[in-house]
């Protein structure tokens, strides 16, 4: 008996990967996160399956749940949004599993900032303009920030950003970043990246709040930077005429030469 532990993505039942799809199919009992993972990923569950929704359930009454599966020696798929590596509460599932000696795997789905970016048909990281994602949050009930990790700190680093779980926070959001990024740079709302309602508002820190004027709530990723609807930043070196690399040598003399072979 195993638990599976699998990265169910952003929304769209068809961004989820195959590893993932097949898990699904294999496990006779399926726990999923009902407040974000679509039904439609369920239908890959076997016939006859126990599907359980966690949304309404407890720490305790979920790791019940797998320990009633382990003892029945039934494998478990324990479907998360997005991908697990973030905000998905696995850490703690985990400590109790390892502390019951239940096995685990772990696979990874695509993210919800993968999913905005997508949908914004943007590149976060442009050259000379700029080359850090940082994905934080602000402050919230079910988790506290770490001092050190503040919207004030990040924006000084003039990094992108991708804020989870803030839009209720989003004069927040403004007040800390403004003073850094300036009120002109540009600013992407994406609410249910990949849903069939998916809806974007592209503004700048001055503007956001007007734009969004309450419409979203939760689902809702902010993203801020420069890189956002850019068009004058520096070409990359990667493609460029005359950049010699291990699969593109320039010529005999090039100490890739044949390393491609």
């Amino acid at each position: 008996m195993t638990v599976h532990f699998i990265g169910a993505g952003p929304g769209a039942p068809d961004l989820l990967t195959l590893r993932g799809r097949d898990l699904i199919a294999a496990s006779p009992v399926c726990l999923y996160a009902g407040s974000l993972v679509p039904v439609a990923v369920l239908d890959h569950c076997p016939p006859g399956a126990r599907i359980v929704n966690t949304a309404p359930m407890t720490l305790d009454e979920i790791i019940a749940e797998i320990a009633e599966a382990d003892a029945a020696g039934c494998d478990v798929a324990r479907l998360h949004s997005g991908d697990l590596s973030v905000w998905s509460a696995m850490g703690e599932q985990l400590r109790r599993l390892r502390a019951l000696d239940i096995p685990f795997t772990v696979t990874p789905g695509v993210p919800a900032f993968s999913a905005a970016a997508a949908a914004l048909e943007a590149e976060l990281t442009l050259p000379e303009l700029g080359q850090s994602l940082v994905l934080t949050r602000t402050p919230g009930r079910a988790s506290a920030m770490p001092q050190s990790e503040s919207l004030a700190n990040f924006a000084v680093t003039g990094a992108t950003l991708a804020i989870h779980l803030s839009i209720h926070n989003l004069a927040r959001v403004v007040a800390d970043l403004a003073p850094a990024y300036g009120a002109d740079c540009p600013v992407a709302v994406v609410w249910r990246a990949s849903w069939p309602d998916q809806r974007i508002v592209r503004a700048t820190l001055d503007t956001v709040e007007t734009a969004i004027a309450g419409s979203m709530e939760r689902t809702a990723l902010i993203l801020v930077g420069r890189v956002l609807g850019a068009e004058d930043f520096a070409q990359s070196s990667l493609y460029a005429h005359g950049y010699d690399r291990r699969f593109r040598p320039q010529d005999a003399s090039s100490r890739f030469a044949g390393a491609g072979e």
